[in-house]
């Protein structure tokens, strides 16, 4: 069972693994972030605990059903001329959701913007179990999403667990930082909003077998985040002149 420990093999792979994990963690750590906040501050800590409690739950759950998981890319039925799985509907059905919830944050926002202007102090709303019922379907369709790549990337199932429990821990440590971060900057949280938008579309394309390369993907959020920190530090240059 430990024979793994001793190829060198086995160690790149549960590094670039791992680090793998914790980019894909990002998406799901920006939503839960948005969901959260409009809870109480308060209940917002335990509640990304759960959340992310819940994903690495999920994430083992399913590393420990590999056979169930390997049924899931075979053909369920046709649509079109084309063979759509399990795992293709559960992308599909999860990218409809992200979208969906996305658009609806954004109406919330810009809707807040227009009645009060003051999008920097979210409007709380939404009781704490359907929160966590929110969070619990986002990682239900990040999870499938984590552990195929696992699943493709490693051959043993020791070396997926310890990357997964790594991921989640490393996400656990910056949840709440992040979080805060984003709450406390209105147009980080727009464009965290428009990141989920575009993964959403991802996952749907990816479940229609239409694969858009991930480097792409977070190309683009890199360097969107890139200029909107500069937006940032202008800003807050301006602030301090101004004061």
């Amino acid at each position: 069972m430990l024979e793994w420990i001793t190829m060198p093999e086995a160690w790149i792979a549960l590094a670039t693994l791992t680090a793998l994990e914790i980019v894909l963690g990002i998406d799901n750590i920006i939503f839960l972030s948005i969901l959260v906040d409009r809870l109480p501050e308060k209940q917002r800590p335990k509640a990304r605990l759960i959340g992310l409690s819940l994903a690495m739950v999920m994430r083992l759950g399913l590393l420990a059903s590999l056979a169930w998981l390997t049924k899931l890319t075979a053909d369920l039925f046709m649509v079109l001329g084309q063979g759509i799985s399990g795992r293709d509907l559960v992308l599909v059905l999860g990218g409809l959701f992200l979208l969906a919830k996305s658009v609806l944050e954004i109406h919330h926002s810009i809707e807040a913007t227009e009645e009060t202007h003051e999008l920097a102090k979210p409007k709380v709303g939404g009781s704490f179990m359907g929160i966590l019922i929110q969070i619990a379907i986002l990682d239900m369709v990040f999870s499938l999403d984590s552990v195929i790549t696992a699943v493709g990337m490693a051959d043993h199932i020791e070396v997926m667990v310890i990357a997964v429990v790594i991921a989640v821990g490393f996400m656990m440590v910056f949840a709440n930082a992040i979080g805060r971060f984003i709450t406390e900057h209105p147009t980080l949280k727009m464009l965290a909003l428009s990141f989920l938008v575009l993964v959403g579309t991802a996952l749907i394309a990816d479940g229609l077998e239409f694969h858009i390369p991930k480097g792409y993907i977070y190309f683009a959020m890199a360097f969107s985040f890139g200029v909107e920190m500069l937006n940032l530090r202008i800003r807050a240059n301006r602030k301090k002149a101004a004061g």
